[in-house]
Formats: structure tokens, C-alpha cells, sequence
């Protein structure tokens, strides 16, 4: 098989949520990239357009869905409307997800905050991923990758506390190896990403300080673009990864070698 064969994904159907920025909107690029026709799932319909637009712009192809990861109705009719738009889901980038509202110790966590998280990085990511296997085993075929986290692999205290995030993150590794098992006879390929600190609307990118501690923290002493997220999610999505399932790949400058 040429290169080409092995990164291609020409008639492929990829889910991405959370697509409206960030890191899903460079998921988005790269499988479109690639071939195939990327649908982004967001909240946010400002940036879906904007994603959309981006992409048109350039010749690719980009279908948008607004919708909310918490609404588990909502996730359920957006999955079976791509299964009868185009017959098939061959790829999930279960990419949404939020950090704690205000970085806290648990003695002070509001009940109400962690809910938030939880809602969204665990609920949202079962939604999604149990409507895109439903597909996948039918077709005999899938690949899924989770968003998790560096700080899903370790406390994030060293830097800030956030007891929400952390545990959801180290819930969606655990998951990842979880479904990995699973499904791993059904030729459905199921993976995670573990990011560092790459720069979207997860954190105060816009405030000196905070760019000044999460850049000293980092090894390369350097903070990451979410374009530097593309060619992980290209071998995660296609036949590169044939024979990968159950990892947990960390882009994060260094951070985790410490």
C-alpha cells in the first residue's frame, strides 16, 4: 500500500464534535484534508459557520450539526441523521469538553460546577460514542477517538486544581481502553489523545500570566496551535492505525516525561 493508501480516507463519513474551534476545527481540516466528508457537531452556531466557511473557502467539505453533547435525545437524532444521509459513520472525534468554571481545591468545588463537567466530558462523550458504535457494528468497521488529556494522566494542582476535569479526563482514558477491548474483534479501533496546552478557548490564553506558567511548565517552553493536532487525528482516523486500539497518544511538549 502507497502512503496515500495508508492516510487516505476518500468516502469516509467523520463525526467530530465540538468542531465549531479549536481542536475540532483542525480534526475537521485534516480528515477533510484526507478525503473524506467531515460533519461538526457544536453548540455554538457562530462557529460552526465559521468553521464551515473556513473550509469552503479552501474547496472542503464541511457539514454542520448545532446541537447540545448534555441532550442525550438531541445526540441520538444527530447520529441517526448521518446514518440516513450517508448510510454510514466511519470515524468519531469525541473532541467537546470544558475545564472546571473556576479552578478550585474540592473543599470549595460547587456541586453545581462539577456537574457541568461531568455532564458534558463524560455524559456527552457516552452519548456520542455509544450512538456511533450502534453504526460501526452494523458496518463492521469504526475508529473512535476520545479527547481526553494530558492532566487525565496526572493532577493538574502542579499548575492549577481542577478536580472536575481530571477526573473526567482520567474517566475518558479509562473508557478508551474499556471500548478498545470491546470491540476490538469488531474491527472497530478505539483510541484516545491526551493534549497539553494548546491554544483554544479551554484556557485564558488572553491572559499574560496564565500564558507565562502553562509555557514555563511545558518542556518545549512553548505553548501548542490546534493545526499541530492535525496529523495525530489523521493517524488516528485512518488505516495507519490499523492495529492500534486501547492507546492513549500524548501531545503535550514534554509535559508527561517530567
Amino acid at each position: 500500500m502507497s502512503l496515500q493508501d495508508i492516510f487516505g480516507l476518500s468516502g469516509k463519513v467523520a463525526l467530530i464534535t465540538g468542531g465549531g474551534s479549536g481542536l475540532g476545527r483542525a480534526m475537521a481540516e485534516a480528515v477533510a484534508e484526507a478525503g473524506a466528508t467531515p460533519v461538526c457537531f457544536d453548540r455554538d452556531a457562530a462557529g460552526l459557520a465559521e468553521t464551515a466557511a473556513a473550509m469552503h473557502a479552501r474547496g472542503l467539505p464541511c457539514e454542520t450539526m448545532t446541537g447540545d453533547i448534555t441532550d442525550e435525545a438531541a445526540v441520538d437524532a444527530a447520529v441517526a441523521e448521518i446514518d440516513r444521509r450517508f448510510g454510514r459513520l466511519d470515524i468519531l472525534f469525541n473532541n467537546a469538553g470544558i475545564g472546571d468554571p473556576v479552578p478550585t481545591l474540592m473543599h470549595d468545588c460547587l456541586t453545581e460546577n462539577w456537574r457541568k463537567v461531568v455532564d458534558i466530558n463524560m455524559n456527552g462523550v457516552f452519548y456520542f460514542a455509544r450512538a456511533a458504535l450502534r453504526i460501526m457494528v452494523r458496518q463492521g468497521s469504526g475508529k473512535i477517538i476520545n479527547a481526553a488529556s494530558m492532566w487525565g494522566l496526572a493532577g493538574s494542582s502542579s499548575v492549577f486544581p481542577m478536580p472536575g476535569y481530571t477526573a473526567t479526563k482520567g474517566a475518558v482514558v479509562n473508557l478508551t481502553r474499556e471500548l478498545a477491548l470491546q470491540y476490538a474483534e469488531k474491527n472497530i479501533q478505539v483510541n484516545a489523545i491526551c493534549p497539553g496546552f494548546f491554544v483554544t478557548k479551554l484556557g485564558p490564553y488572553d491572559e499574560n500570566e496564565f500564558v507565562e506558567v502553562t509555557t514555563n511548565f511545558t518542556p518545549m517552553k512553548r505553548l501548542a496551535q490546534p493545526s499541530e493536532m492535525k496529523g495525530t487525528a489523521l493517524y488516528l482516523a485512518s488505516s495507519a492505525s490499523s492495529f492500534v486500539t486501547g492507546a492513549c497518544i500524548v501531545i503535550d511538549g514534554g509535559c508527561m516525561a517530567k
